[in-house]
């Protein structure tokens, strides 16, 4: 163990000495949870919708009314009285508005004579959340129109009541374990398999090759120095990350004690993976090629980003077995839903068998020859 100790204390010290990798590996991912945080998943605000009145009647001012409570209180939408439907259309072509709500004639008294009333939504549907939006406020504001003012004494209708869990979970708590698991990858993928490559290169590993290490204690060296990269880059982004994202379930200690459990496998499997991939690769290069491959091929289709079941069936399939969706799913367990060791034990599993494959087959393909 002496000899594997002496590989893990010179990769950390060059690890330590060189402040640009550990700012790529701590802050872009930190840099990425509050972008990504803030530009995705947020509630739209002040969409303006042109309300063209061509009824002019007491119903239509009810559905005027009804769009100014909605601006008043959760500012969704900015409704803006047109008097011309053919400009109101130019302006959502052009960008000016979101939307725009026609009103036709004899709305208020097809309303009163029962004579099915309709109102027209037009969107720019090139937009596919604005106009979700906004169609889904429309739908709020007909069914609050639709129901009867003397409400009958037997219900008929079906009410659904929704129970949340969970408190509320902004998109940048949602990020987070993604955030975690990809400050962990670029730590093991710069930190272990780029610099692996580049020693190896410079003849670093001519002077290992020339001492009694054999090939288990220099692969099994290397390996556990890029995991304890990884496990400090995990840590801070996910300590930091929490406190941006205003997340404090994860101090509390049993929480704790899984992430460091999680994040401890996860750097295990990823690092052995990495190491696996770059064993016999000798081009300095290709690991920066192929790095903005890996992340797009591993990363998105985690769910860290968007829920799996959204995805087509062949990525679906893809997603089962890819690490990153164990690491995530893990990660979002502990983090978002405050679960213990047990809810976590497949994903801890499947990451395990991924680390000793990987470190297994990395043992025969490891060249002690340059």
């Amino acid at each position: 163990m002496n000899r594997v100790m002496a590989i893990i204390e010179r990769e950390l010290r060059k690890f330590v000495r060189s402040p640009s990798l550990m700012i790529a590996t701590f802050i872009f991912p930190l840099v990425q949870l509050v972008v990504l945080g803030n530009s995705f998943g947020g509630k739209i605000r002040d969409a303006q919708l042109a309300i063209v009145d061509e009824d002019h009647g007491t119903q239509s001012v009810r559905i005027y009314e009804a769009f100014m409570s909605i601006h008043a209180n959760a500012r969704t939408i900015i409704p803006i009285p047109y008097r011309s439907e053919r400009q109101a259309v130019v302006d959502v072509q052009e960008g000016r508005i979101q939307g725009a709500l026609i009103i036709p004639p004899q709305y208020s008294r097809r309303i009163y004579e029962r004579d099915h009333p309709r109102v027209a939504l037009i969107v720019d549907n090139s937009d596919g959340f604005m106009s979700s939006t906004l169609e889904q406020q429309l739908k709020e504001v007909t069914d609050a129109l639709n129901q009867p003012d003397v409400q009958p004494r037997l219900l008929r209708q079906l009410v659904l009541e929704v129970v949340e869990l969970y408190p509320y979970v902004d998109y940048m708590q949602y990020l987070l374990p993604g955030s975690i698991a990809l400050a962990m990858f670029v730590s093991v993928m710069i930190g272990g398999g780029i610099l692996f490559i580049e020693d190896r290169a410079r003849g670093v590993h001519e002077g290992y090759m020339v001492t009694p290490i054999t090939k288990l204690q220099l692969v099994l060296g290397l390996n556990l120095a890029g995991a304890i990269k990884a496990v400090i880059a995990g840590l801070s982004v996910a300590i930091v990350g929490s406190l941006l994202a205003g997340l404090r379930s994860i101090f509390n200690p049993s929480a704790l004690f899984g992430l460091v459990v999680m994040i401890i496998v996860t750097a295990l499997s990823f690092n052995t993976m990495v190491f696996f991939l770059m064993v016999r690769v000798e081009d300095p290069q290709l690991p920066r090629v192929i790095i903005g491959t890996l992340n797009t091929l591993l990363f998105f289709p985690s769910g860290a980003v968007y829920p799996v079941q959204a995805f087509p069936a062949w990525l679906q399939a893809f997603a089962r077995g890819d690490p990153f969706s164990y690491v995530v799913h893990g990660l979002k367990s502990l983090i978002l839903k405050g679960s213990g060791l047990i809810a976590i034990w497949t994903d801890v599993f499947a990451l395990l068998i991924v680390a000793v494959v990987t470190f297994g087959l990395s043992v025969p393909l490891f060249k002690r020859s340059l």
